[in-house]
């Protein structure tokens, strides 16, 4: 499985997309730059006008949409981990506390990225969609920075994987990108065995599957809505790539990891 689709890595940035890149982060409230928007920027115009296009969403109603998509999101009820567990598997409360910050950071940037992005592609690929509510109000994105993201193959052969076989659960497609969060996870290998452990059955039953799928349809619902209120000026040569790799991004790893994130932080102790 390759490590990911292209990408411009925010080490190698420069000019308007090192900025676009620091505005992201601004504006997302996290530390890094997730990988659509690093995938964007490959395209030539793309990253430049998706991001202004979505940019006030952002700023606007999508964070209590994506609240609403983490209130109501169909998660499977299963036990998760005790404290006493974690640390016979070697994870202490400090490094408890770095593993909750890279839940957060993706539980947080995942449902804005999946309303946002569903309600570009719902602007230029409308179906019919119930209307949802947004929520009252949303929290404000966690001030934790979390780690660098490790390259596959700087992983142990054992780590990487089990990162692959985790980044097969939940897709009802054949991935063909790497979920960044199990990467960041890597950092914490027996931790990353105890969630393999949770999830298997609920894989094994299909219970995953039907996540994804609930979350694709929440989150496609929710940009529905947030759609009338994009106003996108004219679209750069490469809209139809920029649209693909959109398209791909929320309805796999975007809606996958949205609901399993949600499902693993639930797990997880403070």
């Amino acid at each position: 499985m390759a490590e990911s689709v292209p990408s411009i890595l925010e080490s190698d940035a420069r000019g308007e997309i090192a900025d676009i890149y620091a505005d992201i982060r601004k504006v997302l409230g996290t530390s890094v730059v997730n990988l659509i928007w690093r995938n964007l920027a490959t395209m030539p115009g793309a990253l430049e006008w998706t991001w202004s296009t979505v940019r006030p969403l952002y700023l606007g109603d999508a964070p209590l949409h994506a609240e609403a998509v983490r209130q109501t999101i169909a998660l499977p009820d299963w036990p998760g981990f005790s404290a006493d567990t974690l640390l016979a598997a070697g994870v202490d409360g400090s490094e408890r506390a770095l593993i909750r910050g890279v839940l957060d950071s993706y539980q947080h940037t995942n449902a804005l990225a999946l309303v946002v992005l569903s309600a570009l592609l719902a602007h230029y690929e409308p179906r019919p969609a119930p209307a949802l509510a947004a929520a009252v109000s949303a929290p404000k994105p966690s001030a934790a920075r979390i780690p660098e993201l490790p390259p596959m193959d700087a992983l142990d052969p054992e780590v990487a994987a089990l990162v692959g076989e985790l980044n097969t659960f939940g897709e009802d497609a054949e991935p063909q990108l790497i979920a960044s969060m199990y990467r960041h996870l890597a950092y914490w290998p027996a931790y990353l065995a105890l969630v393999r452990t949770m999830l298997a059955p609920l894989q094994q039953q299909g219970r995953l599957n039907a996540l994804t799928l609930s979350t694709r349809a929440l989150g496609y619902a929710h940009g529905a809505t947030l759609a009338t209120q994009l106003k996108p000026a004219a679209p750069p040569a490469t809209l139809k790539g920029a649209l693909a790799s959109c398209r791909l991004f929320v309805e796999h790893p975007i809606a996958r990891m949205t609901g399993l994130c949600a499902m693993i932080r639930r797990a997880t102790p403070d």
